[in-house]
């Protein structure tokens, strides 16, 4: 079930230029596979809209905008609102679900459903599509079945069923760390559309009070945090960097993570003591 609007199709050829694919257009694993591996590439994870108290609108127009020719980025609803358009254009069944975050939290903590997943179904086989998950972002599509270790690009994945609820989780060294739970329940607008208000506005949120970035190359992933770059090579090795004025965050903004900054952006209190 989708409740996509396709992309018209000089959004979608746009989408595919900007992205880099060069791929088949057919609804298969192969497709699939291609553009999750190329969008988190091309597209960074960021928050600049909540951080500077701008909106954060999930209507297809405005994340064409923003996302496609805005070269701009954005965090979970915006990304994987966008990929959902695009699976729906090129024939792929589509299904929105809501993830409860987990990562860097006691194992019992019981978050609301902040996140947003894609479960794509392939020819009767479901896959979950995730291209918005910030510094652990998917770099390849996973099969919904559990307790399989599967290999991506980056990290090792796998699911832990329990009782209808899906737990992902991440080989990090030799940890395995949970990233979010879901269920298979259908999600619709109006409930994005309630938790990206909360994530985007609440005074608490952390989208509203740090600046977060991250993108992935092939042999790394990039990842920003206020004022503060870590880069996390596949190798095992991580490398962070202290930036030390507003004009460097820009430069790292704009060449890093390949944004386009907003006209009215003020960064300066994040360097004040």
């Amino acid at each position: 079930m989708s409740l996509a609007t396709p992309l018209a199709v000089a959004d979608l050829e746009a989408y595919f230029q900007r992205i880099g694919h060069e791929g088949s257009h057919d609804p298969s694993l192969a497709t699939l596979q291609g553009i999750h591996q190329r969008h988190p590439q091309a597209i960074a994870f960021e928050n600049l809209s909540s951080f500077l108290g701008q909106p954060v609108e999930l209507d297809l127009p405005s994340l064409v905008q923003k996302l496609v020719y805005g070269d701009r980025g954005g965090y979970c609803f915006e990304h994987n609102g966008l990929l959902r358009s695009v699976l729906t254009s090129l024939g792929f069944q589509v299904t929105g679900l809501g993830a409860r975050v987990l990562w860097n939290l006691p194992p019992d903590t019981l978050t609301p459903r902040s996140h947003m997943v894609l479960l794509v179904d392939l020819e009767g086989e479901p896959y979950i599509a995730d291209v918005g998950f910030g510094g652990l972002t998917l770099t390849a599509p996973l099969r919904l079945v559990p307790n399989l270790v599967q290999e991506t690009p980056h990290e090792r994945f796998r699911l832990i069923e329990n009782h209808g609820l899906f737990t992902l989780q991440a080989q990090i060294g030799p940890d395995w760390k949970s990233l979010y739970q879901f269920d298979l329940q259908a999600q619709y607008p109006c409930d994005y559309g309630v938790s990206n208000w909360h994530v985007s506005t609440h005074p608490n949120s952390i989208f509203v009070n740090h600046l977060i970035a991250a993108r992935v190359e092939r042999d790394r992933r990039y990842g920003l945090r206020n004022t503060e770059l870590a880069t996390h090579f596949l190798t095992g090795v991580t490398e962070k960097r202290p930036i030390a004025s507003a004009s460097e965050l820009e430069t790292v903004l704009s060449d890093i993570f390949q944004l386009k900054l907003p006209k009215n952006r003020d960064f300066s209190h994040l360097f004040r003591d």
